[in-house]
């Protein structure tokens, strides 16, 4: 079993906008184990653009996985082979983006009309990472689109792709509307269908099948696991409530000892780690937003931080600040 694999027991979904380097660095100081993925890269721009701002990563990312788009199999395989050389766990094709962009490129959700496609493309993806001693292919999708009948489409779907060698899929257990519904509304107002990615599980037993949509407390997750979902994909709950989805994974889902930290040690090596990148701390910042959900004096740090990584003079130690200030609340915020 691969180190990817192993992590895929609870991972964090590809996030357009959310997963940048920042935050899967930050995600990585509340959890060791969970397999972290990248937002998604299409392959052009894998190939025509800036590699290095594109694919590149810290070493205590590991393990992370790259989201890939397109739909041209020799594209696809050409950005396979560039990933290669920054040393991913995983690639992953994206077949379950419902935006507009991802449509008009003719990939994304739209390609679980096309299994046959798809299967062409994680072929050539396949034989890209093999030549390149590259790691493992998967598909991350829905239950269908539009007028497809989940039961059938699904079905089909894993069937056909698998048969081209993926055994690992993270399943977003809801269909995608891609006409009639905007990207946000897709993530909310399809109903989940947990039960047919459980009897697609029952019906595929050499498959991995993550469940993916809807599990928004750490607890919901286990359960799911518990179950017999070989892993669970949490999406927008472990960015904006990053502390209570994460920090106690590796000892529940992964069955590592207690780690003796808290979300104060989180901000003072986030600040180290700003420190030390060439970005601005407004970029890294964002993504700590949440860390504090639910907790006294909350909503000071996220107007602090909001109020302050802004300005000409915000830094590292704006982060600090933010939590002195946060420390330092009146007894009644």
């Amino acid at each position: 079993m691969t180190a990817a694999t192993r992590a895929a027991r609870f991972s964090v979904a590809p996030m357009m906008d959310w997963t940048d380097r920042h935050c899967r660095y930050f995600h990585r100081l509340l959890t060791r184990h969970a397999l972290l993925y990248t937002e998604m890269v299409t392959a052009p721009a894998v190939i025509h653009g800036d590699r290095a701002r594109l694919l590149g990563f810290s070493p205590e990312e590991h393990p992370v996985a790259l989201q890939l788009g397109g739909s041209d199999p020799l594209q696809l395989a050409e950005a396979v082979r560039i990933a290669c050389d920054f040393g991913y766990d995983e690639i992953n094709l994206n077949v379950g983006c419902p935006s507009d962009r991802v449509q008009n490129g003719a990939f994304g959700a739209c390609l679980m009309r096309e299994p046959g496609l798809v299967a062409e493309c994680v072929s050539a993806m396949m034989a890209a990472s093999e030549a390149a001693g590259g790691p493992a292919i998967t598909v991350k999708c829905r239950i269908g689109v539009d007028e497809q009948e989940p039961p059938v489409a699904l079905r089909d779907f894993l069937r056909v792709v698998s048969a081209a060698g993926v055994s690992r899929f993270s399943v977003h257990a809801r269909k995608a509307w891609l006409q009639g519904l905007s990207p946000k509304e897709n993530r909310t107002i399809p109903p989940l269908d947990y039960d047919l990615v459980r009897m697609m599980r029952s019906e595929n037993p050499g498959l991995h099948l993550s469940l993916n949509g809807g599990i928004d407390t750490l607890d919901a997750a286990t359960a799911h696991l518990d179950d017999g979902f070989a892993g669970v994909m949490i999406g927008r709950a472990a960015y904006q409530n990053p502390w209570d989805m994460l920090s106690g994974v590796d000892e529940r889902v992964f069955g590592a000892a207690p780690r003796d930290t808290d979300a104060r040690a989180v901000v003072a090596a986030m600040a180290e780690y700003a420190g030390r990148v060439d970005a601005p701390v407004k970029s890294i910042g964002r993504h700590m937003l949440g860390l504090f959900t639910g907790k006294p004096g909350a909503k000071i740090w996220r107007r602090y931080l909001s109020e302050h990584m802004y300005l000409p003079d915000a830094g590292p130690h704006t982060l600090l600040d933010a939590m002195q200030a946060m420390e330092h609340r009146p007894a009644y915020a």
